[in-house]
């Protein structure tokens, strides 16, 4: 059951594994359950990913709102949240709920996760990051796969992304610019062949070298 566990027949007794409220269980994390027996709750505690604090922090740094999505129960995802110093994090969020609330901010949600209950997110984002270690399944919905597990290059592709924008925008500029002389120039009859074949590798080299400053 997408978001709540798994369920089985033992013995003719329904068997669940999963979230408490689902399995049986009013409170608690994850709960297994047979039918006329007491559920039994297990204590499960994450441990950060390299570079998950940091990679928080310079976000935020940035001015960047950073929310934290997750399917846990309230109390480990406050721990979490407190402790990376996330203030808005919502907990108990089933899969297409957080596809949903990705979607609603398509035009600049950039999303990072690595479970099957991200798969819908990573999928609605604008763009979403899976880091090397994720499910195949949010691997193959990322747009970008790292290749460690260390969450701080995330920081890197935003800075590489940003660079990319801005040549891009300048080589349209160089572009417009330079059209804006030539095209004047050929439509004069001012121009020989040779003129027009040179004029269109350099502007070809123009843009290119532009282009490799990013390096």
């Amino acid at each position: 059951v997408p978001g709540h566990g798994i369920e089985g027949t033992w013995e003719g007794r329904t068997v669940r594994l999963g979230r408490a409220g689902w399995a049986g269980e009013a409170e608690g994390g994850t709960v297994l359950s047979v039918a006329g027996e007491a559920p039994v709750p297990f204590a499960f505690e994450d441990s950060l990913r390299p570079g998950a604090a940091e990679l928080v922090a310079a976000l935020q740094a940035e001015g960047l709102p950073v929310s934290l999505l997750s399917g846990d129960a309230e109390g480990p995802v406050a721990a979490l949240a407190q402790r990376l110093g996330i203030a808005d994090w919502k907990a108990g969020v089933l899969p297409e709920e957080k596809a949903k609330i990705v979607a609603a901010t398509r035009a600049r949600a950039l999303m990072l996760g690595d479970g099957l209950n991200d798969t819908g997110a990573l999928a609605a984002a604008h763009v979403s990051i899976a880091p090397a270690s994720a499910l195949e399944a949010a691997r193959v919905a990322a747009d970008v796969v790292l290749t460690s597990q260390d969450l701080t290059p995330v920081t890197t592709a935003l800075r590489i992304g940003r660079l990319a924008r801005r040549r891009i925008l300048q080589n349209f500029g160089l572009a417009a610019a330079y059209n804006a002389v030539a095209i004047p120039i050929a439509f004069a009859g001012v121009a020989t062949p040779l003129m027009a074949a040179i004029a269109m590798s350099t502007s070809s080299i123009l843009v290119s070298v532009n282009a490799l400053r990013m390096r």
